[in-house]
């Protein structure tokens, strides 16, 4: 999974590294670590799918995000304003996180 910039994860550096490795010698050891690389990275992409967690963590970002903002926007806000709008952004949060449970897997 590339990040947003655009550029490739750690994992993908790496399954590419060991890809150019095994494609430059062919030999069964750099197949073996290529294919253990692999194995790692399709293991970690269906942990997350199966737990959602990136899903969670990118919702937690944008709860954290919103209500920074809101408080950037409203320094006079009061404590209860403040109040307010952190329930209504942690009630979006659960609400999206509640969703992943029936979301599809794949």
């Amino acid at each position: 999974m590339a990040n947003s910039g655009g550029a490739m994860s750690n994992a993908q550096l790496f399954q590419q590294m060991a890809l150019l490795r095994w494609l430059s010698s062919q030999t069964d050891e750099d197949r073996t670590f290529l294919a253990a690389v692999t194995g790692v990275q399709v293991g970690r992409e269906l942990l997350n799918r199966f737990t959602g967690q990136d899903k969670v963590d990118a919702y937690k970002r944008e709860c954290i995000l919103r209500i920074s903002e809101f408080l950037q926007q409203n320094p006079q806000a009061s404590q209860a304003d403040i109040n307010t709008e952190v329930e209504k952004r942690v009630l979006v949060f659960a609400t999206q996180v509640k969703a992943l449970e029936n979301a599809p897997i794949f």
